[in-house]
């Protein structure tokens, strides 16, 4: 099923594998701890860090929606590229994370007084979906 182009089983592939991403680059195993921290919370504080997780159902699911929204916009980029392998895919999905996504997180970054660490953190998160997506959408025609 292709809308304006764009393949929207693949796109519903890329959000689900962003949110996949997610759980696994938030996890004890990755950085979940560092976050925690530099978002300035205890992680030892079991109460606070299990009230977060249940409130976290409305934040998960527009995260699943803005997972979608820049899966079909990059979708839409390269149908107009005429892109038709996953390499190519992820090379496009790198220019956008590079150009796009890291300088509007580094300025957030800036003005927030985000510390630097936590924007690697976040914006890293962002370069492995942009090029998880460059590759199922590039390589899903």
């Amino acid at each position: 099923m292709h809308v304006m182009g764009v393949n929207l089983w693949a796109v519903f592939v890329c959000a689900l594998a962003d949110m996949v991403a997610g759980f696994v680059w938030y996890s004890p195993a990755l950085f979940a701890k560092p976050w925690t921290v530099l978002m300035g919370y205890d992680p030892n504080d079991k109460a606070k860090m299990a009230e977060l997780q249940k409130s976290a159902g409305p934040s998960y699911a527009m995260s699943m929606v803005a997972s979608i929204l820049a899966a079909i916009v990059l979708g839409k980029i390269l149908v107009v590229a005429n892109v038709s392998t996953a390499l190519s895919g992820m090379e496009i999905g790198l220019a956008i994370w590079l150009g796009i996504v890291t300088t509007v997180q580094f300025t957030g970054a800036l003005f927030s007084r985000q510390p630097f660490k936590l924007y690697l953190i976040n914006t890293g998160y962002q370069a492995v979906c942009y090029l998880a997506m460059g590759a199922i959408l590039g390589g899903w025609r």
